[in-house]
């Protein structure tokens, strides 16, 4: 017996890790920094830390309480129902659980080219059908309603990534109205907003409510998490905000009990420390500018925890600082083999991350210089007397 076909559905390529790399160089994992998964560097928030210490002792019991009182505290925080708030194992299981509440089998799903790769996987697992609107680098990967439009063909859902991964770039609130308004009234827009809390701007919530100005809308949505600027990546916690009227789809849709009882407490005691994701965005947008004024490459505005550098070739930049102990992400998987992310670290992770790179494109340099001298210098010539 066989799975079903799955050749048309391609495997997660992450962020490599520390241990896996000194594994692989034969080092000790001491010698590294990882800069290729937009982790927080500062680590979870300490409250987190001690909630998670505090609940070990009683995971056996199912987390009814305490994911209840988390989404109470997330529906509190953005002014919505408790309904509209959908808790889930990660950002990821919030897109899962979208998909399962808006697709029939073969309906349309519009996502970005470059992007996250996990939106169109989910797509074709609830047998979904994909379809890519180009972010162009040609033009600075500019997100706005025209560059959706011109590609949308009557889907059922379009994913927005605001900030985009791995570019950095937003979409104003006005422009992801007009693309609602412009659409079909059966298609939903989604809005990941995981790099959200780094980003200067309203979040697409307001559109759901009807705040800032904006009418209340049925068809925008809304993705969050825990893994970014809370620093709980490990724990797996995201969520959804959906309009009013998808409120009782959840209970339908979800896993039970997918957001654990460790999560769901660390969630609680992260989202109150308010200090802890203030020095984490103030770290984010400081390494983001030291980045844009020192590397010796184009590095492209972002309102992300990361910059994307344009280093010619991914691969051999890549695999040459990891060899000098900094790990960073090469973008081939997104369709950018010129293209490296770089988290935003500490000033001293950043700063190491900005001579290595800079040290690993000056020998490049010298070296195509040195091929050119001796490609200039050929035969002697030979004169006829």
């Amino acid at each position: 017996m066989q799975p079903r076909d799955l050749s048309d559905h391609v495997a997660y390529e992450a962020g490599r890790g520390i241990e896996e790399v000194a594994r692989e160089l034969d080092r000790d994992p001491d010698e590294f920094v990882k800069l290729a998964s937009n982790e927080n560097p500062h680590g979870p928030s300490p409250a987190a830390t001690v909630a998670i210490r505090e609940t070990a002792a009683t995971v056996s019991s199912y987390p009814k309480a305490a994911h209840a009182d988390l989404t109470a505290e997330l529906a509190d925080r953005w002014d919505v129902d408790d309904s509209q708030v959908w808790l889930a194992n990660g950002g990821d299981g919030a897109i899962d659980y979208l998909h399962r509440a808006a697709l029939e089998s073969e309906d349309g799903v519009l996502v970005p080219d470059p992007g996250f790769a996990y939106y169109g996987m989910s797509v074709r697992y609830h047998h979904g059908t994909v379809r890519e609107y180009t972010l162009s680098k040609a033009e600075e990967f500019t997100q706005d309603a025209e560059t959706v439009l011109e590609t949308y063909d009557d889907e059922r859902m379009i994913w927005l990534t605001s900030p985009h991964n791995p570019t950095g770039s937003t979409m104003s609130l006005a422009e992801i109205e007009r693309l609602a308004d412009e659409t079909d009234e059966e298609t939903l827009v989604v809005v990941d907003e995981a790099y959200g809390e780094f980003a200067d701007g309203e979040s697409a919530v307001a559109l759901i409510e009807g705040r800032e100005g904006f009418d209340a809308r049925d068809d925008v949505a809304v993705l969050r998490t825990f893994s970014k600027a809370y620093g709980l990546a490990g724990v797996r916690l995201g969520y959804a905000v959906v309009p009013e009227a998808w409120g009782e789809a959840y209970a339908r849709v979800n896993t039970p009990f997918a957001a654990s009882e460790l999560a769901c407490r660390a969630g609680l005691a992260a989202i109150d420390d308010d200090e802890h994701v203030a020095r984490t965005v103030e770290t984010a947008r400081t390494a983001r500018e030291y980045m844009r004024e020192s590397i010796d490459a184009r590095v492209w505005p972002s309102e992300g925890n990361f910059v994307l550098v344009d280093v010619g070739d991914a691969s051999v930049v890549t695999e040459a600082m990891k060899r000098r102990g900094v790990i960073v992400r090469d973008c081939s998987s997104f369709g950018l083999p010129g293209c490296i992310r770089i988290t935003c670290g500490t000033e001293e992770e950043t700063e190491l991350a900005v001579e290595t790179l800079n040290d690993v494109l000056a020998d490049r340099e010298r070296e195509r210089d040195g091929d050119a001298a001796v490609e200039d210098d050929g035969e002697p010539e030979v004169c006829d007397t």
